[in-house]
């Protein structure tokens, strides 16, 4: 059944509010009445034998088969185009900890996203338990009906060690795409901006503005996929090996980080740098952005708000990108996450690796080709090509490493 037909859109003009008065028409709340998905049936069941093949006594014989041989529930079940987006809603968005039920249209919204960008069924499931040690043997025991899990808006440091001990604990794709889906993209786009202004990725100092879970990635995954160096600030400066105040996360970040030894602000790190990434919110000041190396690079992510205005970035960069749809170079992780796990679970890979992550990387930067501009290093997530090209980088490179079973 359509959308349009599940969900039909209001232009009343009002709506009525939670304590019963007329409101004015916002498409926000009319889009969302009633949510955006629903389960729809890809057999009919018109008849009593539609109903005996269906259900019961034909769905006995599929049962039976697999009780026998467990890998044919990926063929004869949805578990092999199936999604978990489970969250417990402690880092919604810019919204932070709003909990489970408030988080449900973002995982409604990010459900559809799949199907949409990558033709992945998914299923939003939100807890009601910030308990690290609950939601791991919650999704423990859900795992059976899912042919990947992908963790959202769950607060750092918590979803470090969630991912990694649910990755331990299944032999299916554990991905959290707040921190890997982020870095994925950034790392395209920084593969574009490098390659037009005639550096490689080993040429560039970068600076992240956030030490959370997407701070943490993007910068790990960098260094991982070749960058020269990187400096990671919190909200108390430069995470070095000299400061005492810091989390575990953070002490591991410190060793693997900031070769060039920067201590300080923010602001003293950028001066020289070549490249900034902000996925913290607040303002970078014009005069630390002016203090760049020349043909620089501004991925100010932050959202609705960069943390340099675009007007103010194009004066000293050379790229600009944003995490906004209005503007050019948008670092979207729809342009990722679906894709991914499409390859995944296309060869029903047991986990998803750097080099699979790395591959959609490339793959995305390769859509780009010879249309590269400065204001076009990355894909529109509505460009047809983008999901089919990481899907097959994906896949092959699972294949590759060695952890795909189809």
């Amino acid at each position: 059944m359509a959308a349009e037909i599940v969900n039909p859109r209001s232009d009343s003009g009002t709506r009525t509010g939670h304590e019963g008065a007329e409101e004015p028409f916002d498409p926000a709340f009319a889009l969302h009445r009633g949510g955006k998905m629903a389960v729809q049936a890809t057999v009919p069941v018109r008849d009593k034998d539609d109903l005996s093949l269906a259900y019961t006594p034909g769905v006995a014989k599929v049962c039976s088969a697999i009780a026998e041989k467990p890998e044919l529930v990926h063929d004869y079940t949805w578990k092999s185009n199936v999604v978990a987006v489970v969250t417990d809603g402690t880092a919604v968005l810019g919204l932070g900890d709003i909990g489970a039920e408030a988080s449900l249209p973002v995982m409604e919204g990010k459900a559809i996203l799949f199907k949409q960008f990558g033709g992945v069924d998914a299923v939003p499931i939100a807890l009601g338990t910030t308990d690290t040690d609950e939601i791991i043997d919650t999704v423990v025991r859900l795992a059976p009906s899912f042919g990947g899990v992908n963790l959202e808006d769950i607060s750092a440091p918590r979803c470090f060690e969630i991912e990694r001990r649910l990755q331990e604990r299944l032999d299916i794709p554990v991905f959290h795409d707040d921190q890997h889906g982020t870095a994925v993209v950034t790392l395209a786009a920084l593969r574009n901006a490098a390659r037009l202004t005639d550096r490689t990725l080993g040429d560039l100092r970068a600076v992240i503005s956030g030490a959370g879970a997407a701070g943490v990635a993007i910068a790990k995954f960098l260094l991982e996929a070749g960058l020269g160096d990187v400096a990671v600030a919190d909200r108390k400066g430069i995470v070095s090996r000299d400061r005492d105040d810091l989390t575990p996360v953070k002490r591991e970040l410190a060793e693997l980080t900031n070769k060039a030894g920067l201590s300080g602000s923010l602001e003293s790190a950028l001066a020289g740098a070549d490249v900034f990434i902000g996925v913290s919110g607040g303002t970078v000041p014009e005069a630390a952005v002016a203090s760049m190396a020349p043909n620089s690079f501004v991925f100010a992510m932050a959202n609705p708000n960069p943390e340099v205005h675009p007007d103010v970035a194009h004066k000293y960069a050379s790229v600009v990108a944003t995490g906004r749809s209005d503007y050019p170079n948008q670092i979207n992780n729809v342009l990722a996450f679906p894709g991914i796990f499409a390859g995944a679970l296309q060869v029903r890979a047991s986990r998803i690796t750097e080099g699979m992550k790395i591959a959609a990387a490339d793959a995305l930067a390769d859509v780009v080709g010879d249309e590269l501009s400065a204001d076009y290093v990355i894909p529109s997530p509505f460009d047809e090509r983008v999901a089919p090209a990481v899907t097959a980088a994906v896949a092959a490179a699972a294949r590759a490493e060695g952890v795909a079973r189809a």
